[in-house]
């Protein structure tokens, strides 16, 4: 886990958009966009992990695999280990991939069913690196141990293992070039409960012995309160909130983080009994047709006239903290705006 420190972020997102074209009629004529990410930025230190929460059909993963270039962004930049990556072209974005991996949601759908455990591991190898063959299967082996597999399973195939080995699977190709930053793309959701646990622990035991950054989407609070250092809040496209781990579950400021944090079961029960979670009204509106203002003021509790005409500008509380809301407009917080995220933990 990261600690306090003075050096600078290895990860830079400023005001990254991500839309998706709406296209209708019959010459396919552009009528619109879905607005998937909508103008969010923060920074990552090295060693760090940021945890990224937020509701089904927020934009999550939408900001993973936009930062590592899986998809042409709209807007906004990227920087990572001192690297353009938002406008880079495709040789250069080749040169930085092994500086940046990902691991799936799925890892059925993210492993070739056609290539053994050896070969989908040496796949990076084979396209970055000019290894002999000793070189590559000892390579291969190195990191099959790194995340708990035995190298007799080497030439077997994806379907052959459980969902947690085939996680485990990748995990070791997303750290053959040794990369720096990792996002991980709610790498548990598709585990059983009972492997979880193993799967996120395996992740801090890497993250200790390699230096990893992490970016780590996930909807389970109680796996992010458990994993991340920071967690960023995403509701609609935008960021409403970046507070420290304990900050952030200790003292939610925005309603939408309350609300979220509410539905949160304790293990106390006589307190679970007594708590009132708060019960959001309506359902979320669509990415294609946002509201005016504020993205959350069509279900907040706490709404004012001004959320509905103006969108909320970034306060920031100092040490990290930063709450997108008019509700702390009048207090002693100053305005973050473009910068937000811009922080030491």
């Amino acid at each position: 886990m990261a600690e306090e420190t003075a050096v600078g972020p290895l990860v830079k997102v400023r005001d990254l958009k991500m839309y998706f074209p709406i296209h209708s009629g019959l010459f396919k004529s552009h009528v619109g966009d879905i607005k998937a990410v909508d103008g969010i930025s923060f920074d990552i230190l090295p060693g760090e992990t940021l945890g990224l929460v937020g509701e089904s059909g927020c934009g999550k993963s939408t900001v993973g695999r936009s930062i590592l270039r899986l998809y042409d962004i709209t807007g906004g930049t990227v920087e990572i280990n001192g690297n353009e990556i938002a406008q880079a072209d495709s040789n250069s974005l080749r040169s930085k991939r092994p500086m940046m991996q990902m691991i799936f949601q799925d890892p059925q759908a993210s492993l070739n069913p056609r290539m053994t455990v050896a070969s989908i591991i040496a796949e990076p190898l084979d396209e970055h690196l000019d290894l002999t063959d000793e070189e590559r299967l000892a390579r291969v082996y190195e990191l099959m141990d790194w995340v708990g597999l035995n190298r007799a399973f080497a030439k077997r195939y994806p379907h052959e293992f459980s969902g947690g080995q085939r996680q485990r699977i990748g995990i070791a190709r997303a750290l053959a070039l040794n990369p720096k930053f990792i996002v991980c793309d709610e790498p548990i959701a598709a585990l059983d409960v009972s492997i979880q646990a193993q799967v996120v622990n395996l992740l801090e035991e890497l993250q200790d012995r390699l230096d990893l950054t992490y970016l780590f989407i996930s909807h389970d609070l109680s796996m992010v309160r458990h994993i991340a250092d920071r967690v960023a809040v995403m509701y609609l496209g935008r960021i409403v909130e970046i507070a420290s781990r304990d900050e952030l579950f200790a003292e939610p400021l925005h309603p939408y983080t309350q609300a979220l944090l509410s539905a949160v079961p304790e293990p106390d029960p006589d307190y679970e009994r007594t708590r009132k979670p708060i019960v959001l009204q309506g359902d979320v509106p669509s990415p294609a047709n946002p509201p005016k203002g504020c993205n959350f003021s069509t279900r907040c509790p706490k709404v004012m006239d001004i959320c509905r005409q103006i969108e909320p500008d970034v306060f920031d509380f100092g040490d990290g903290r930063q709450v997108a809301c008019h509700l702390y407009a009048d207090n002693t917080a100053k305005t973050a705006g473009s910068t937000a995220g811009q922080t030491t933990k």
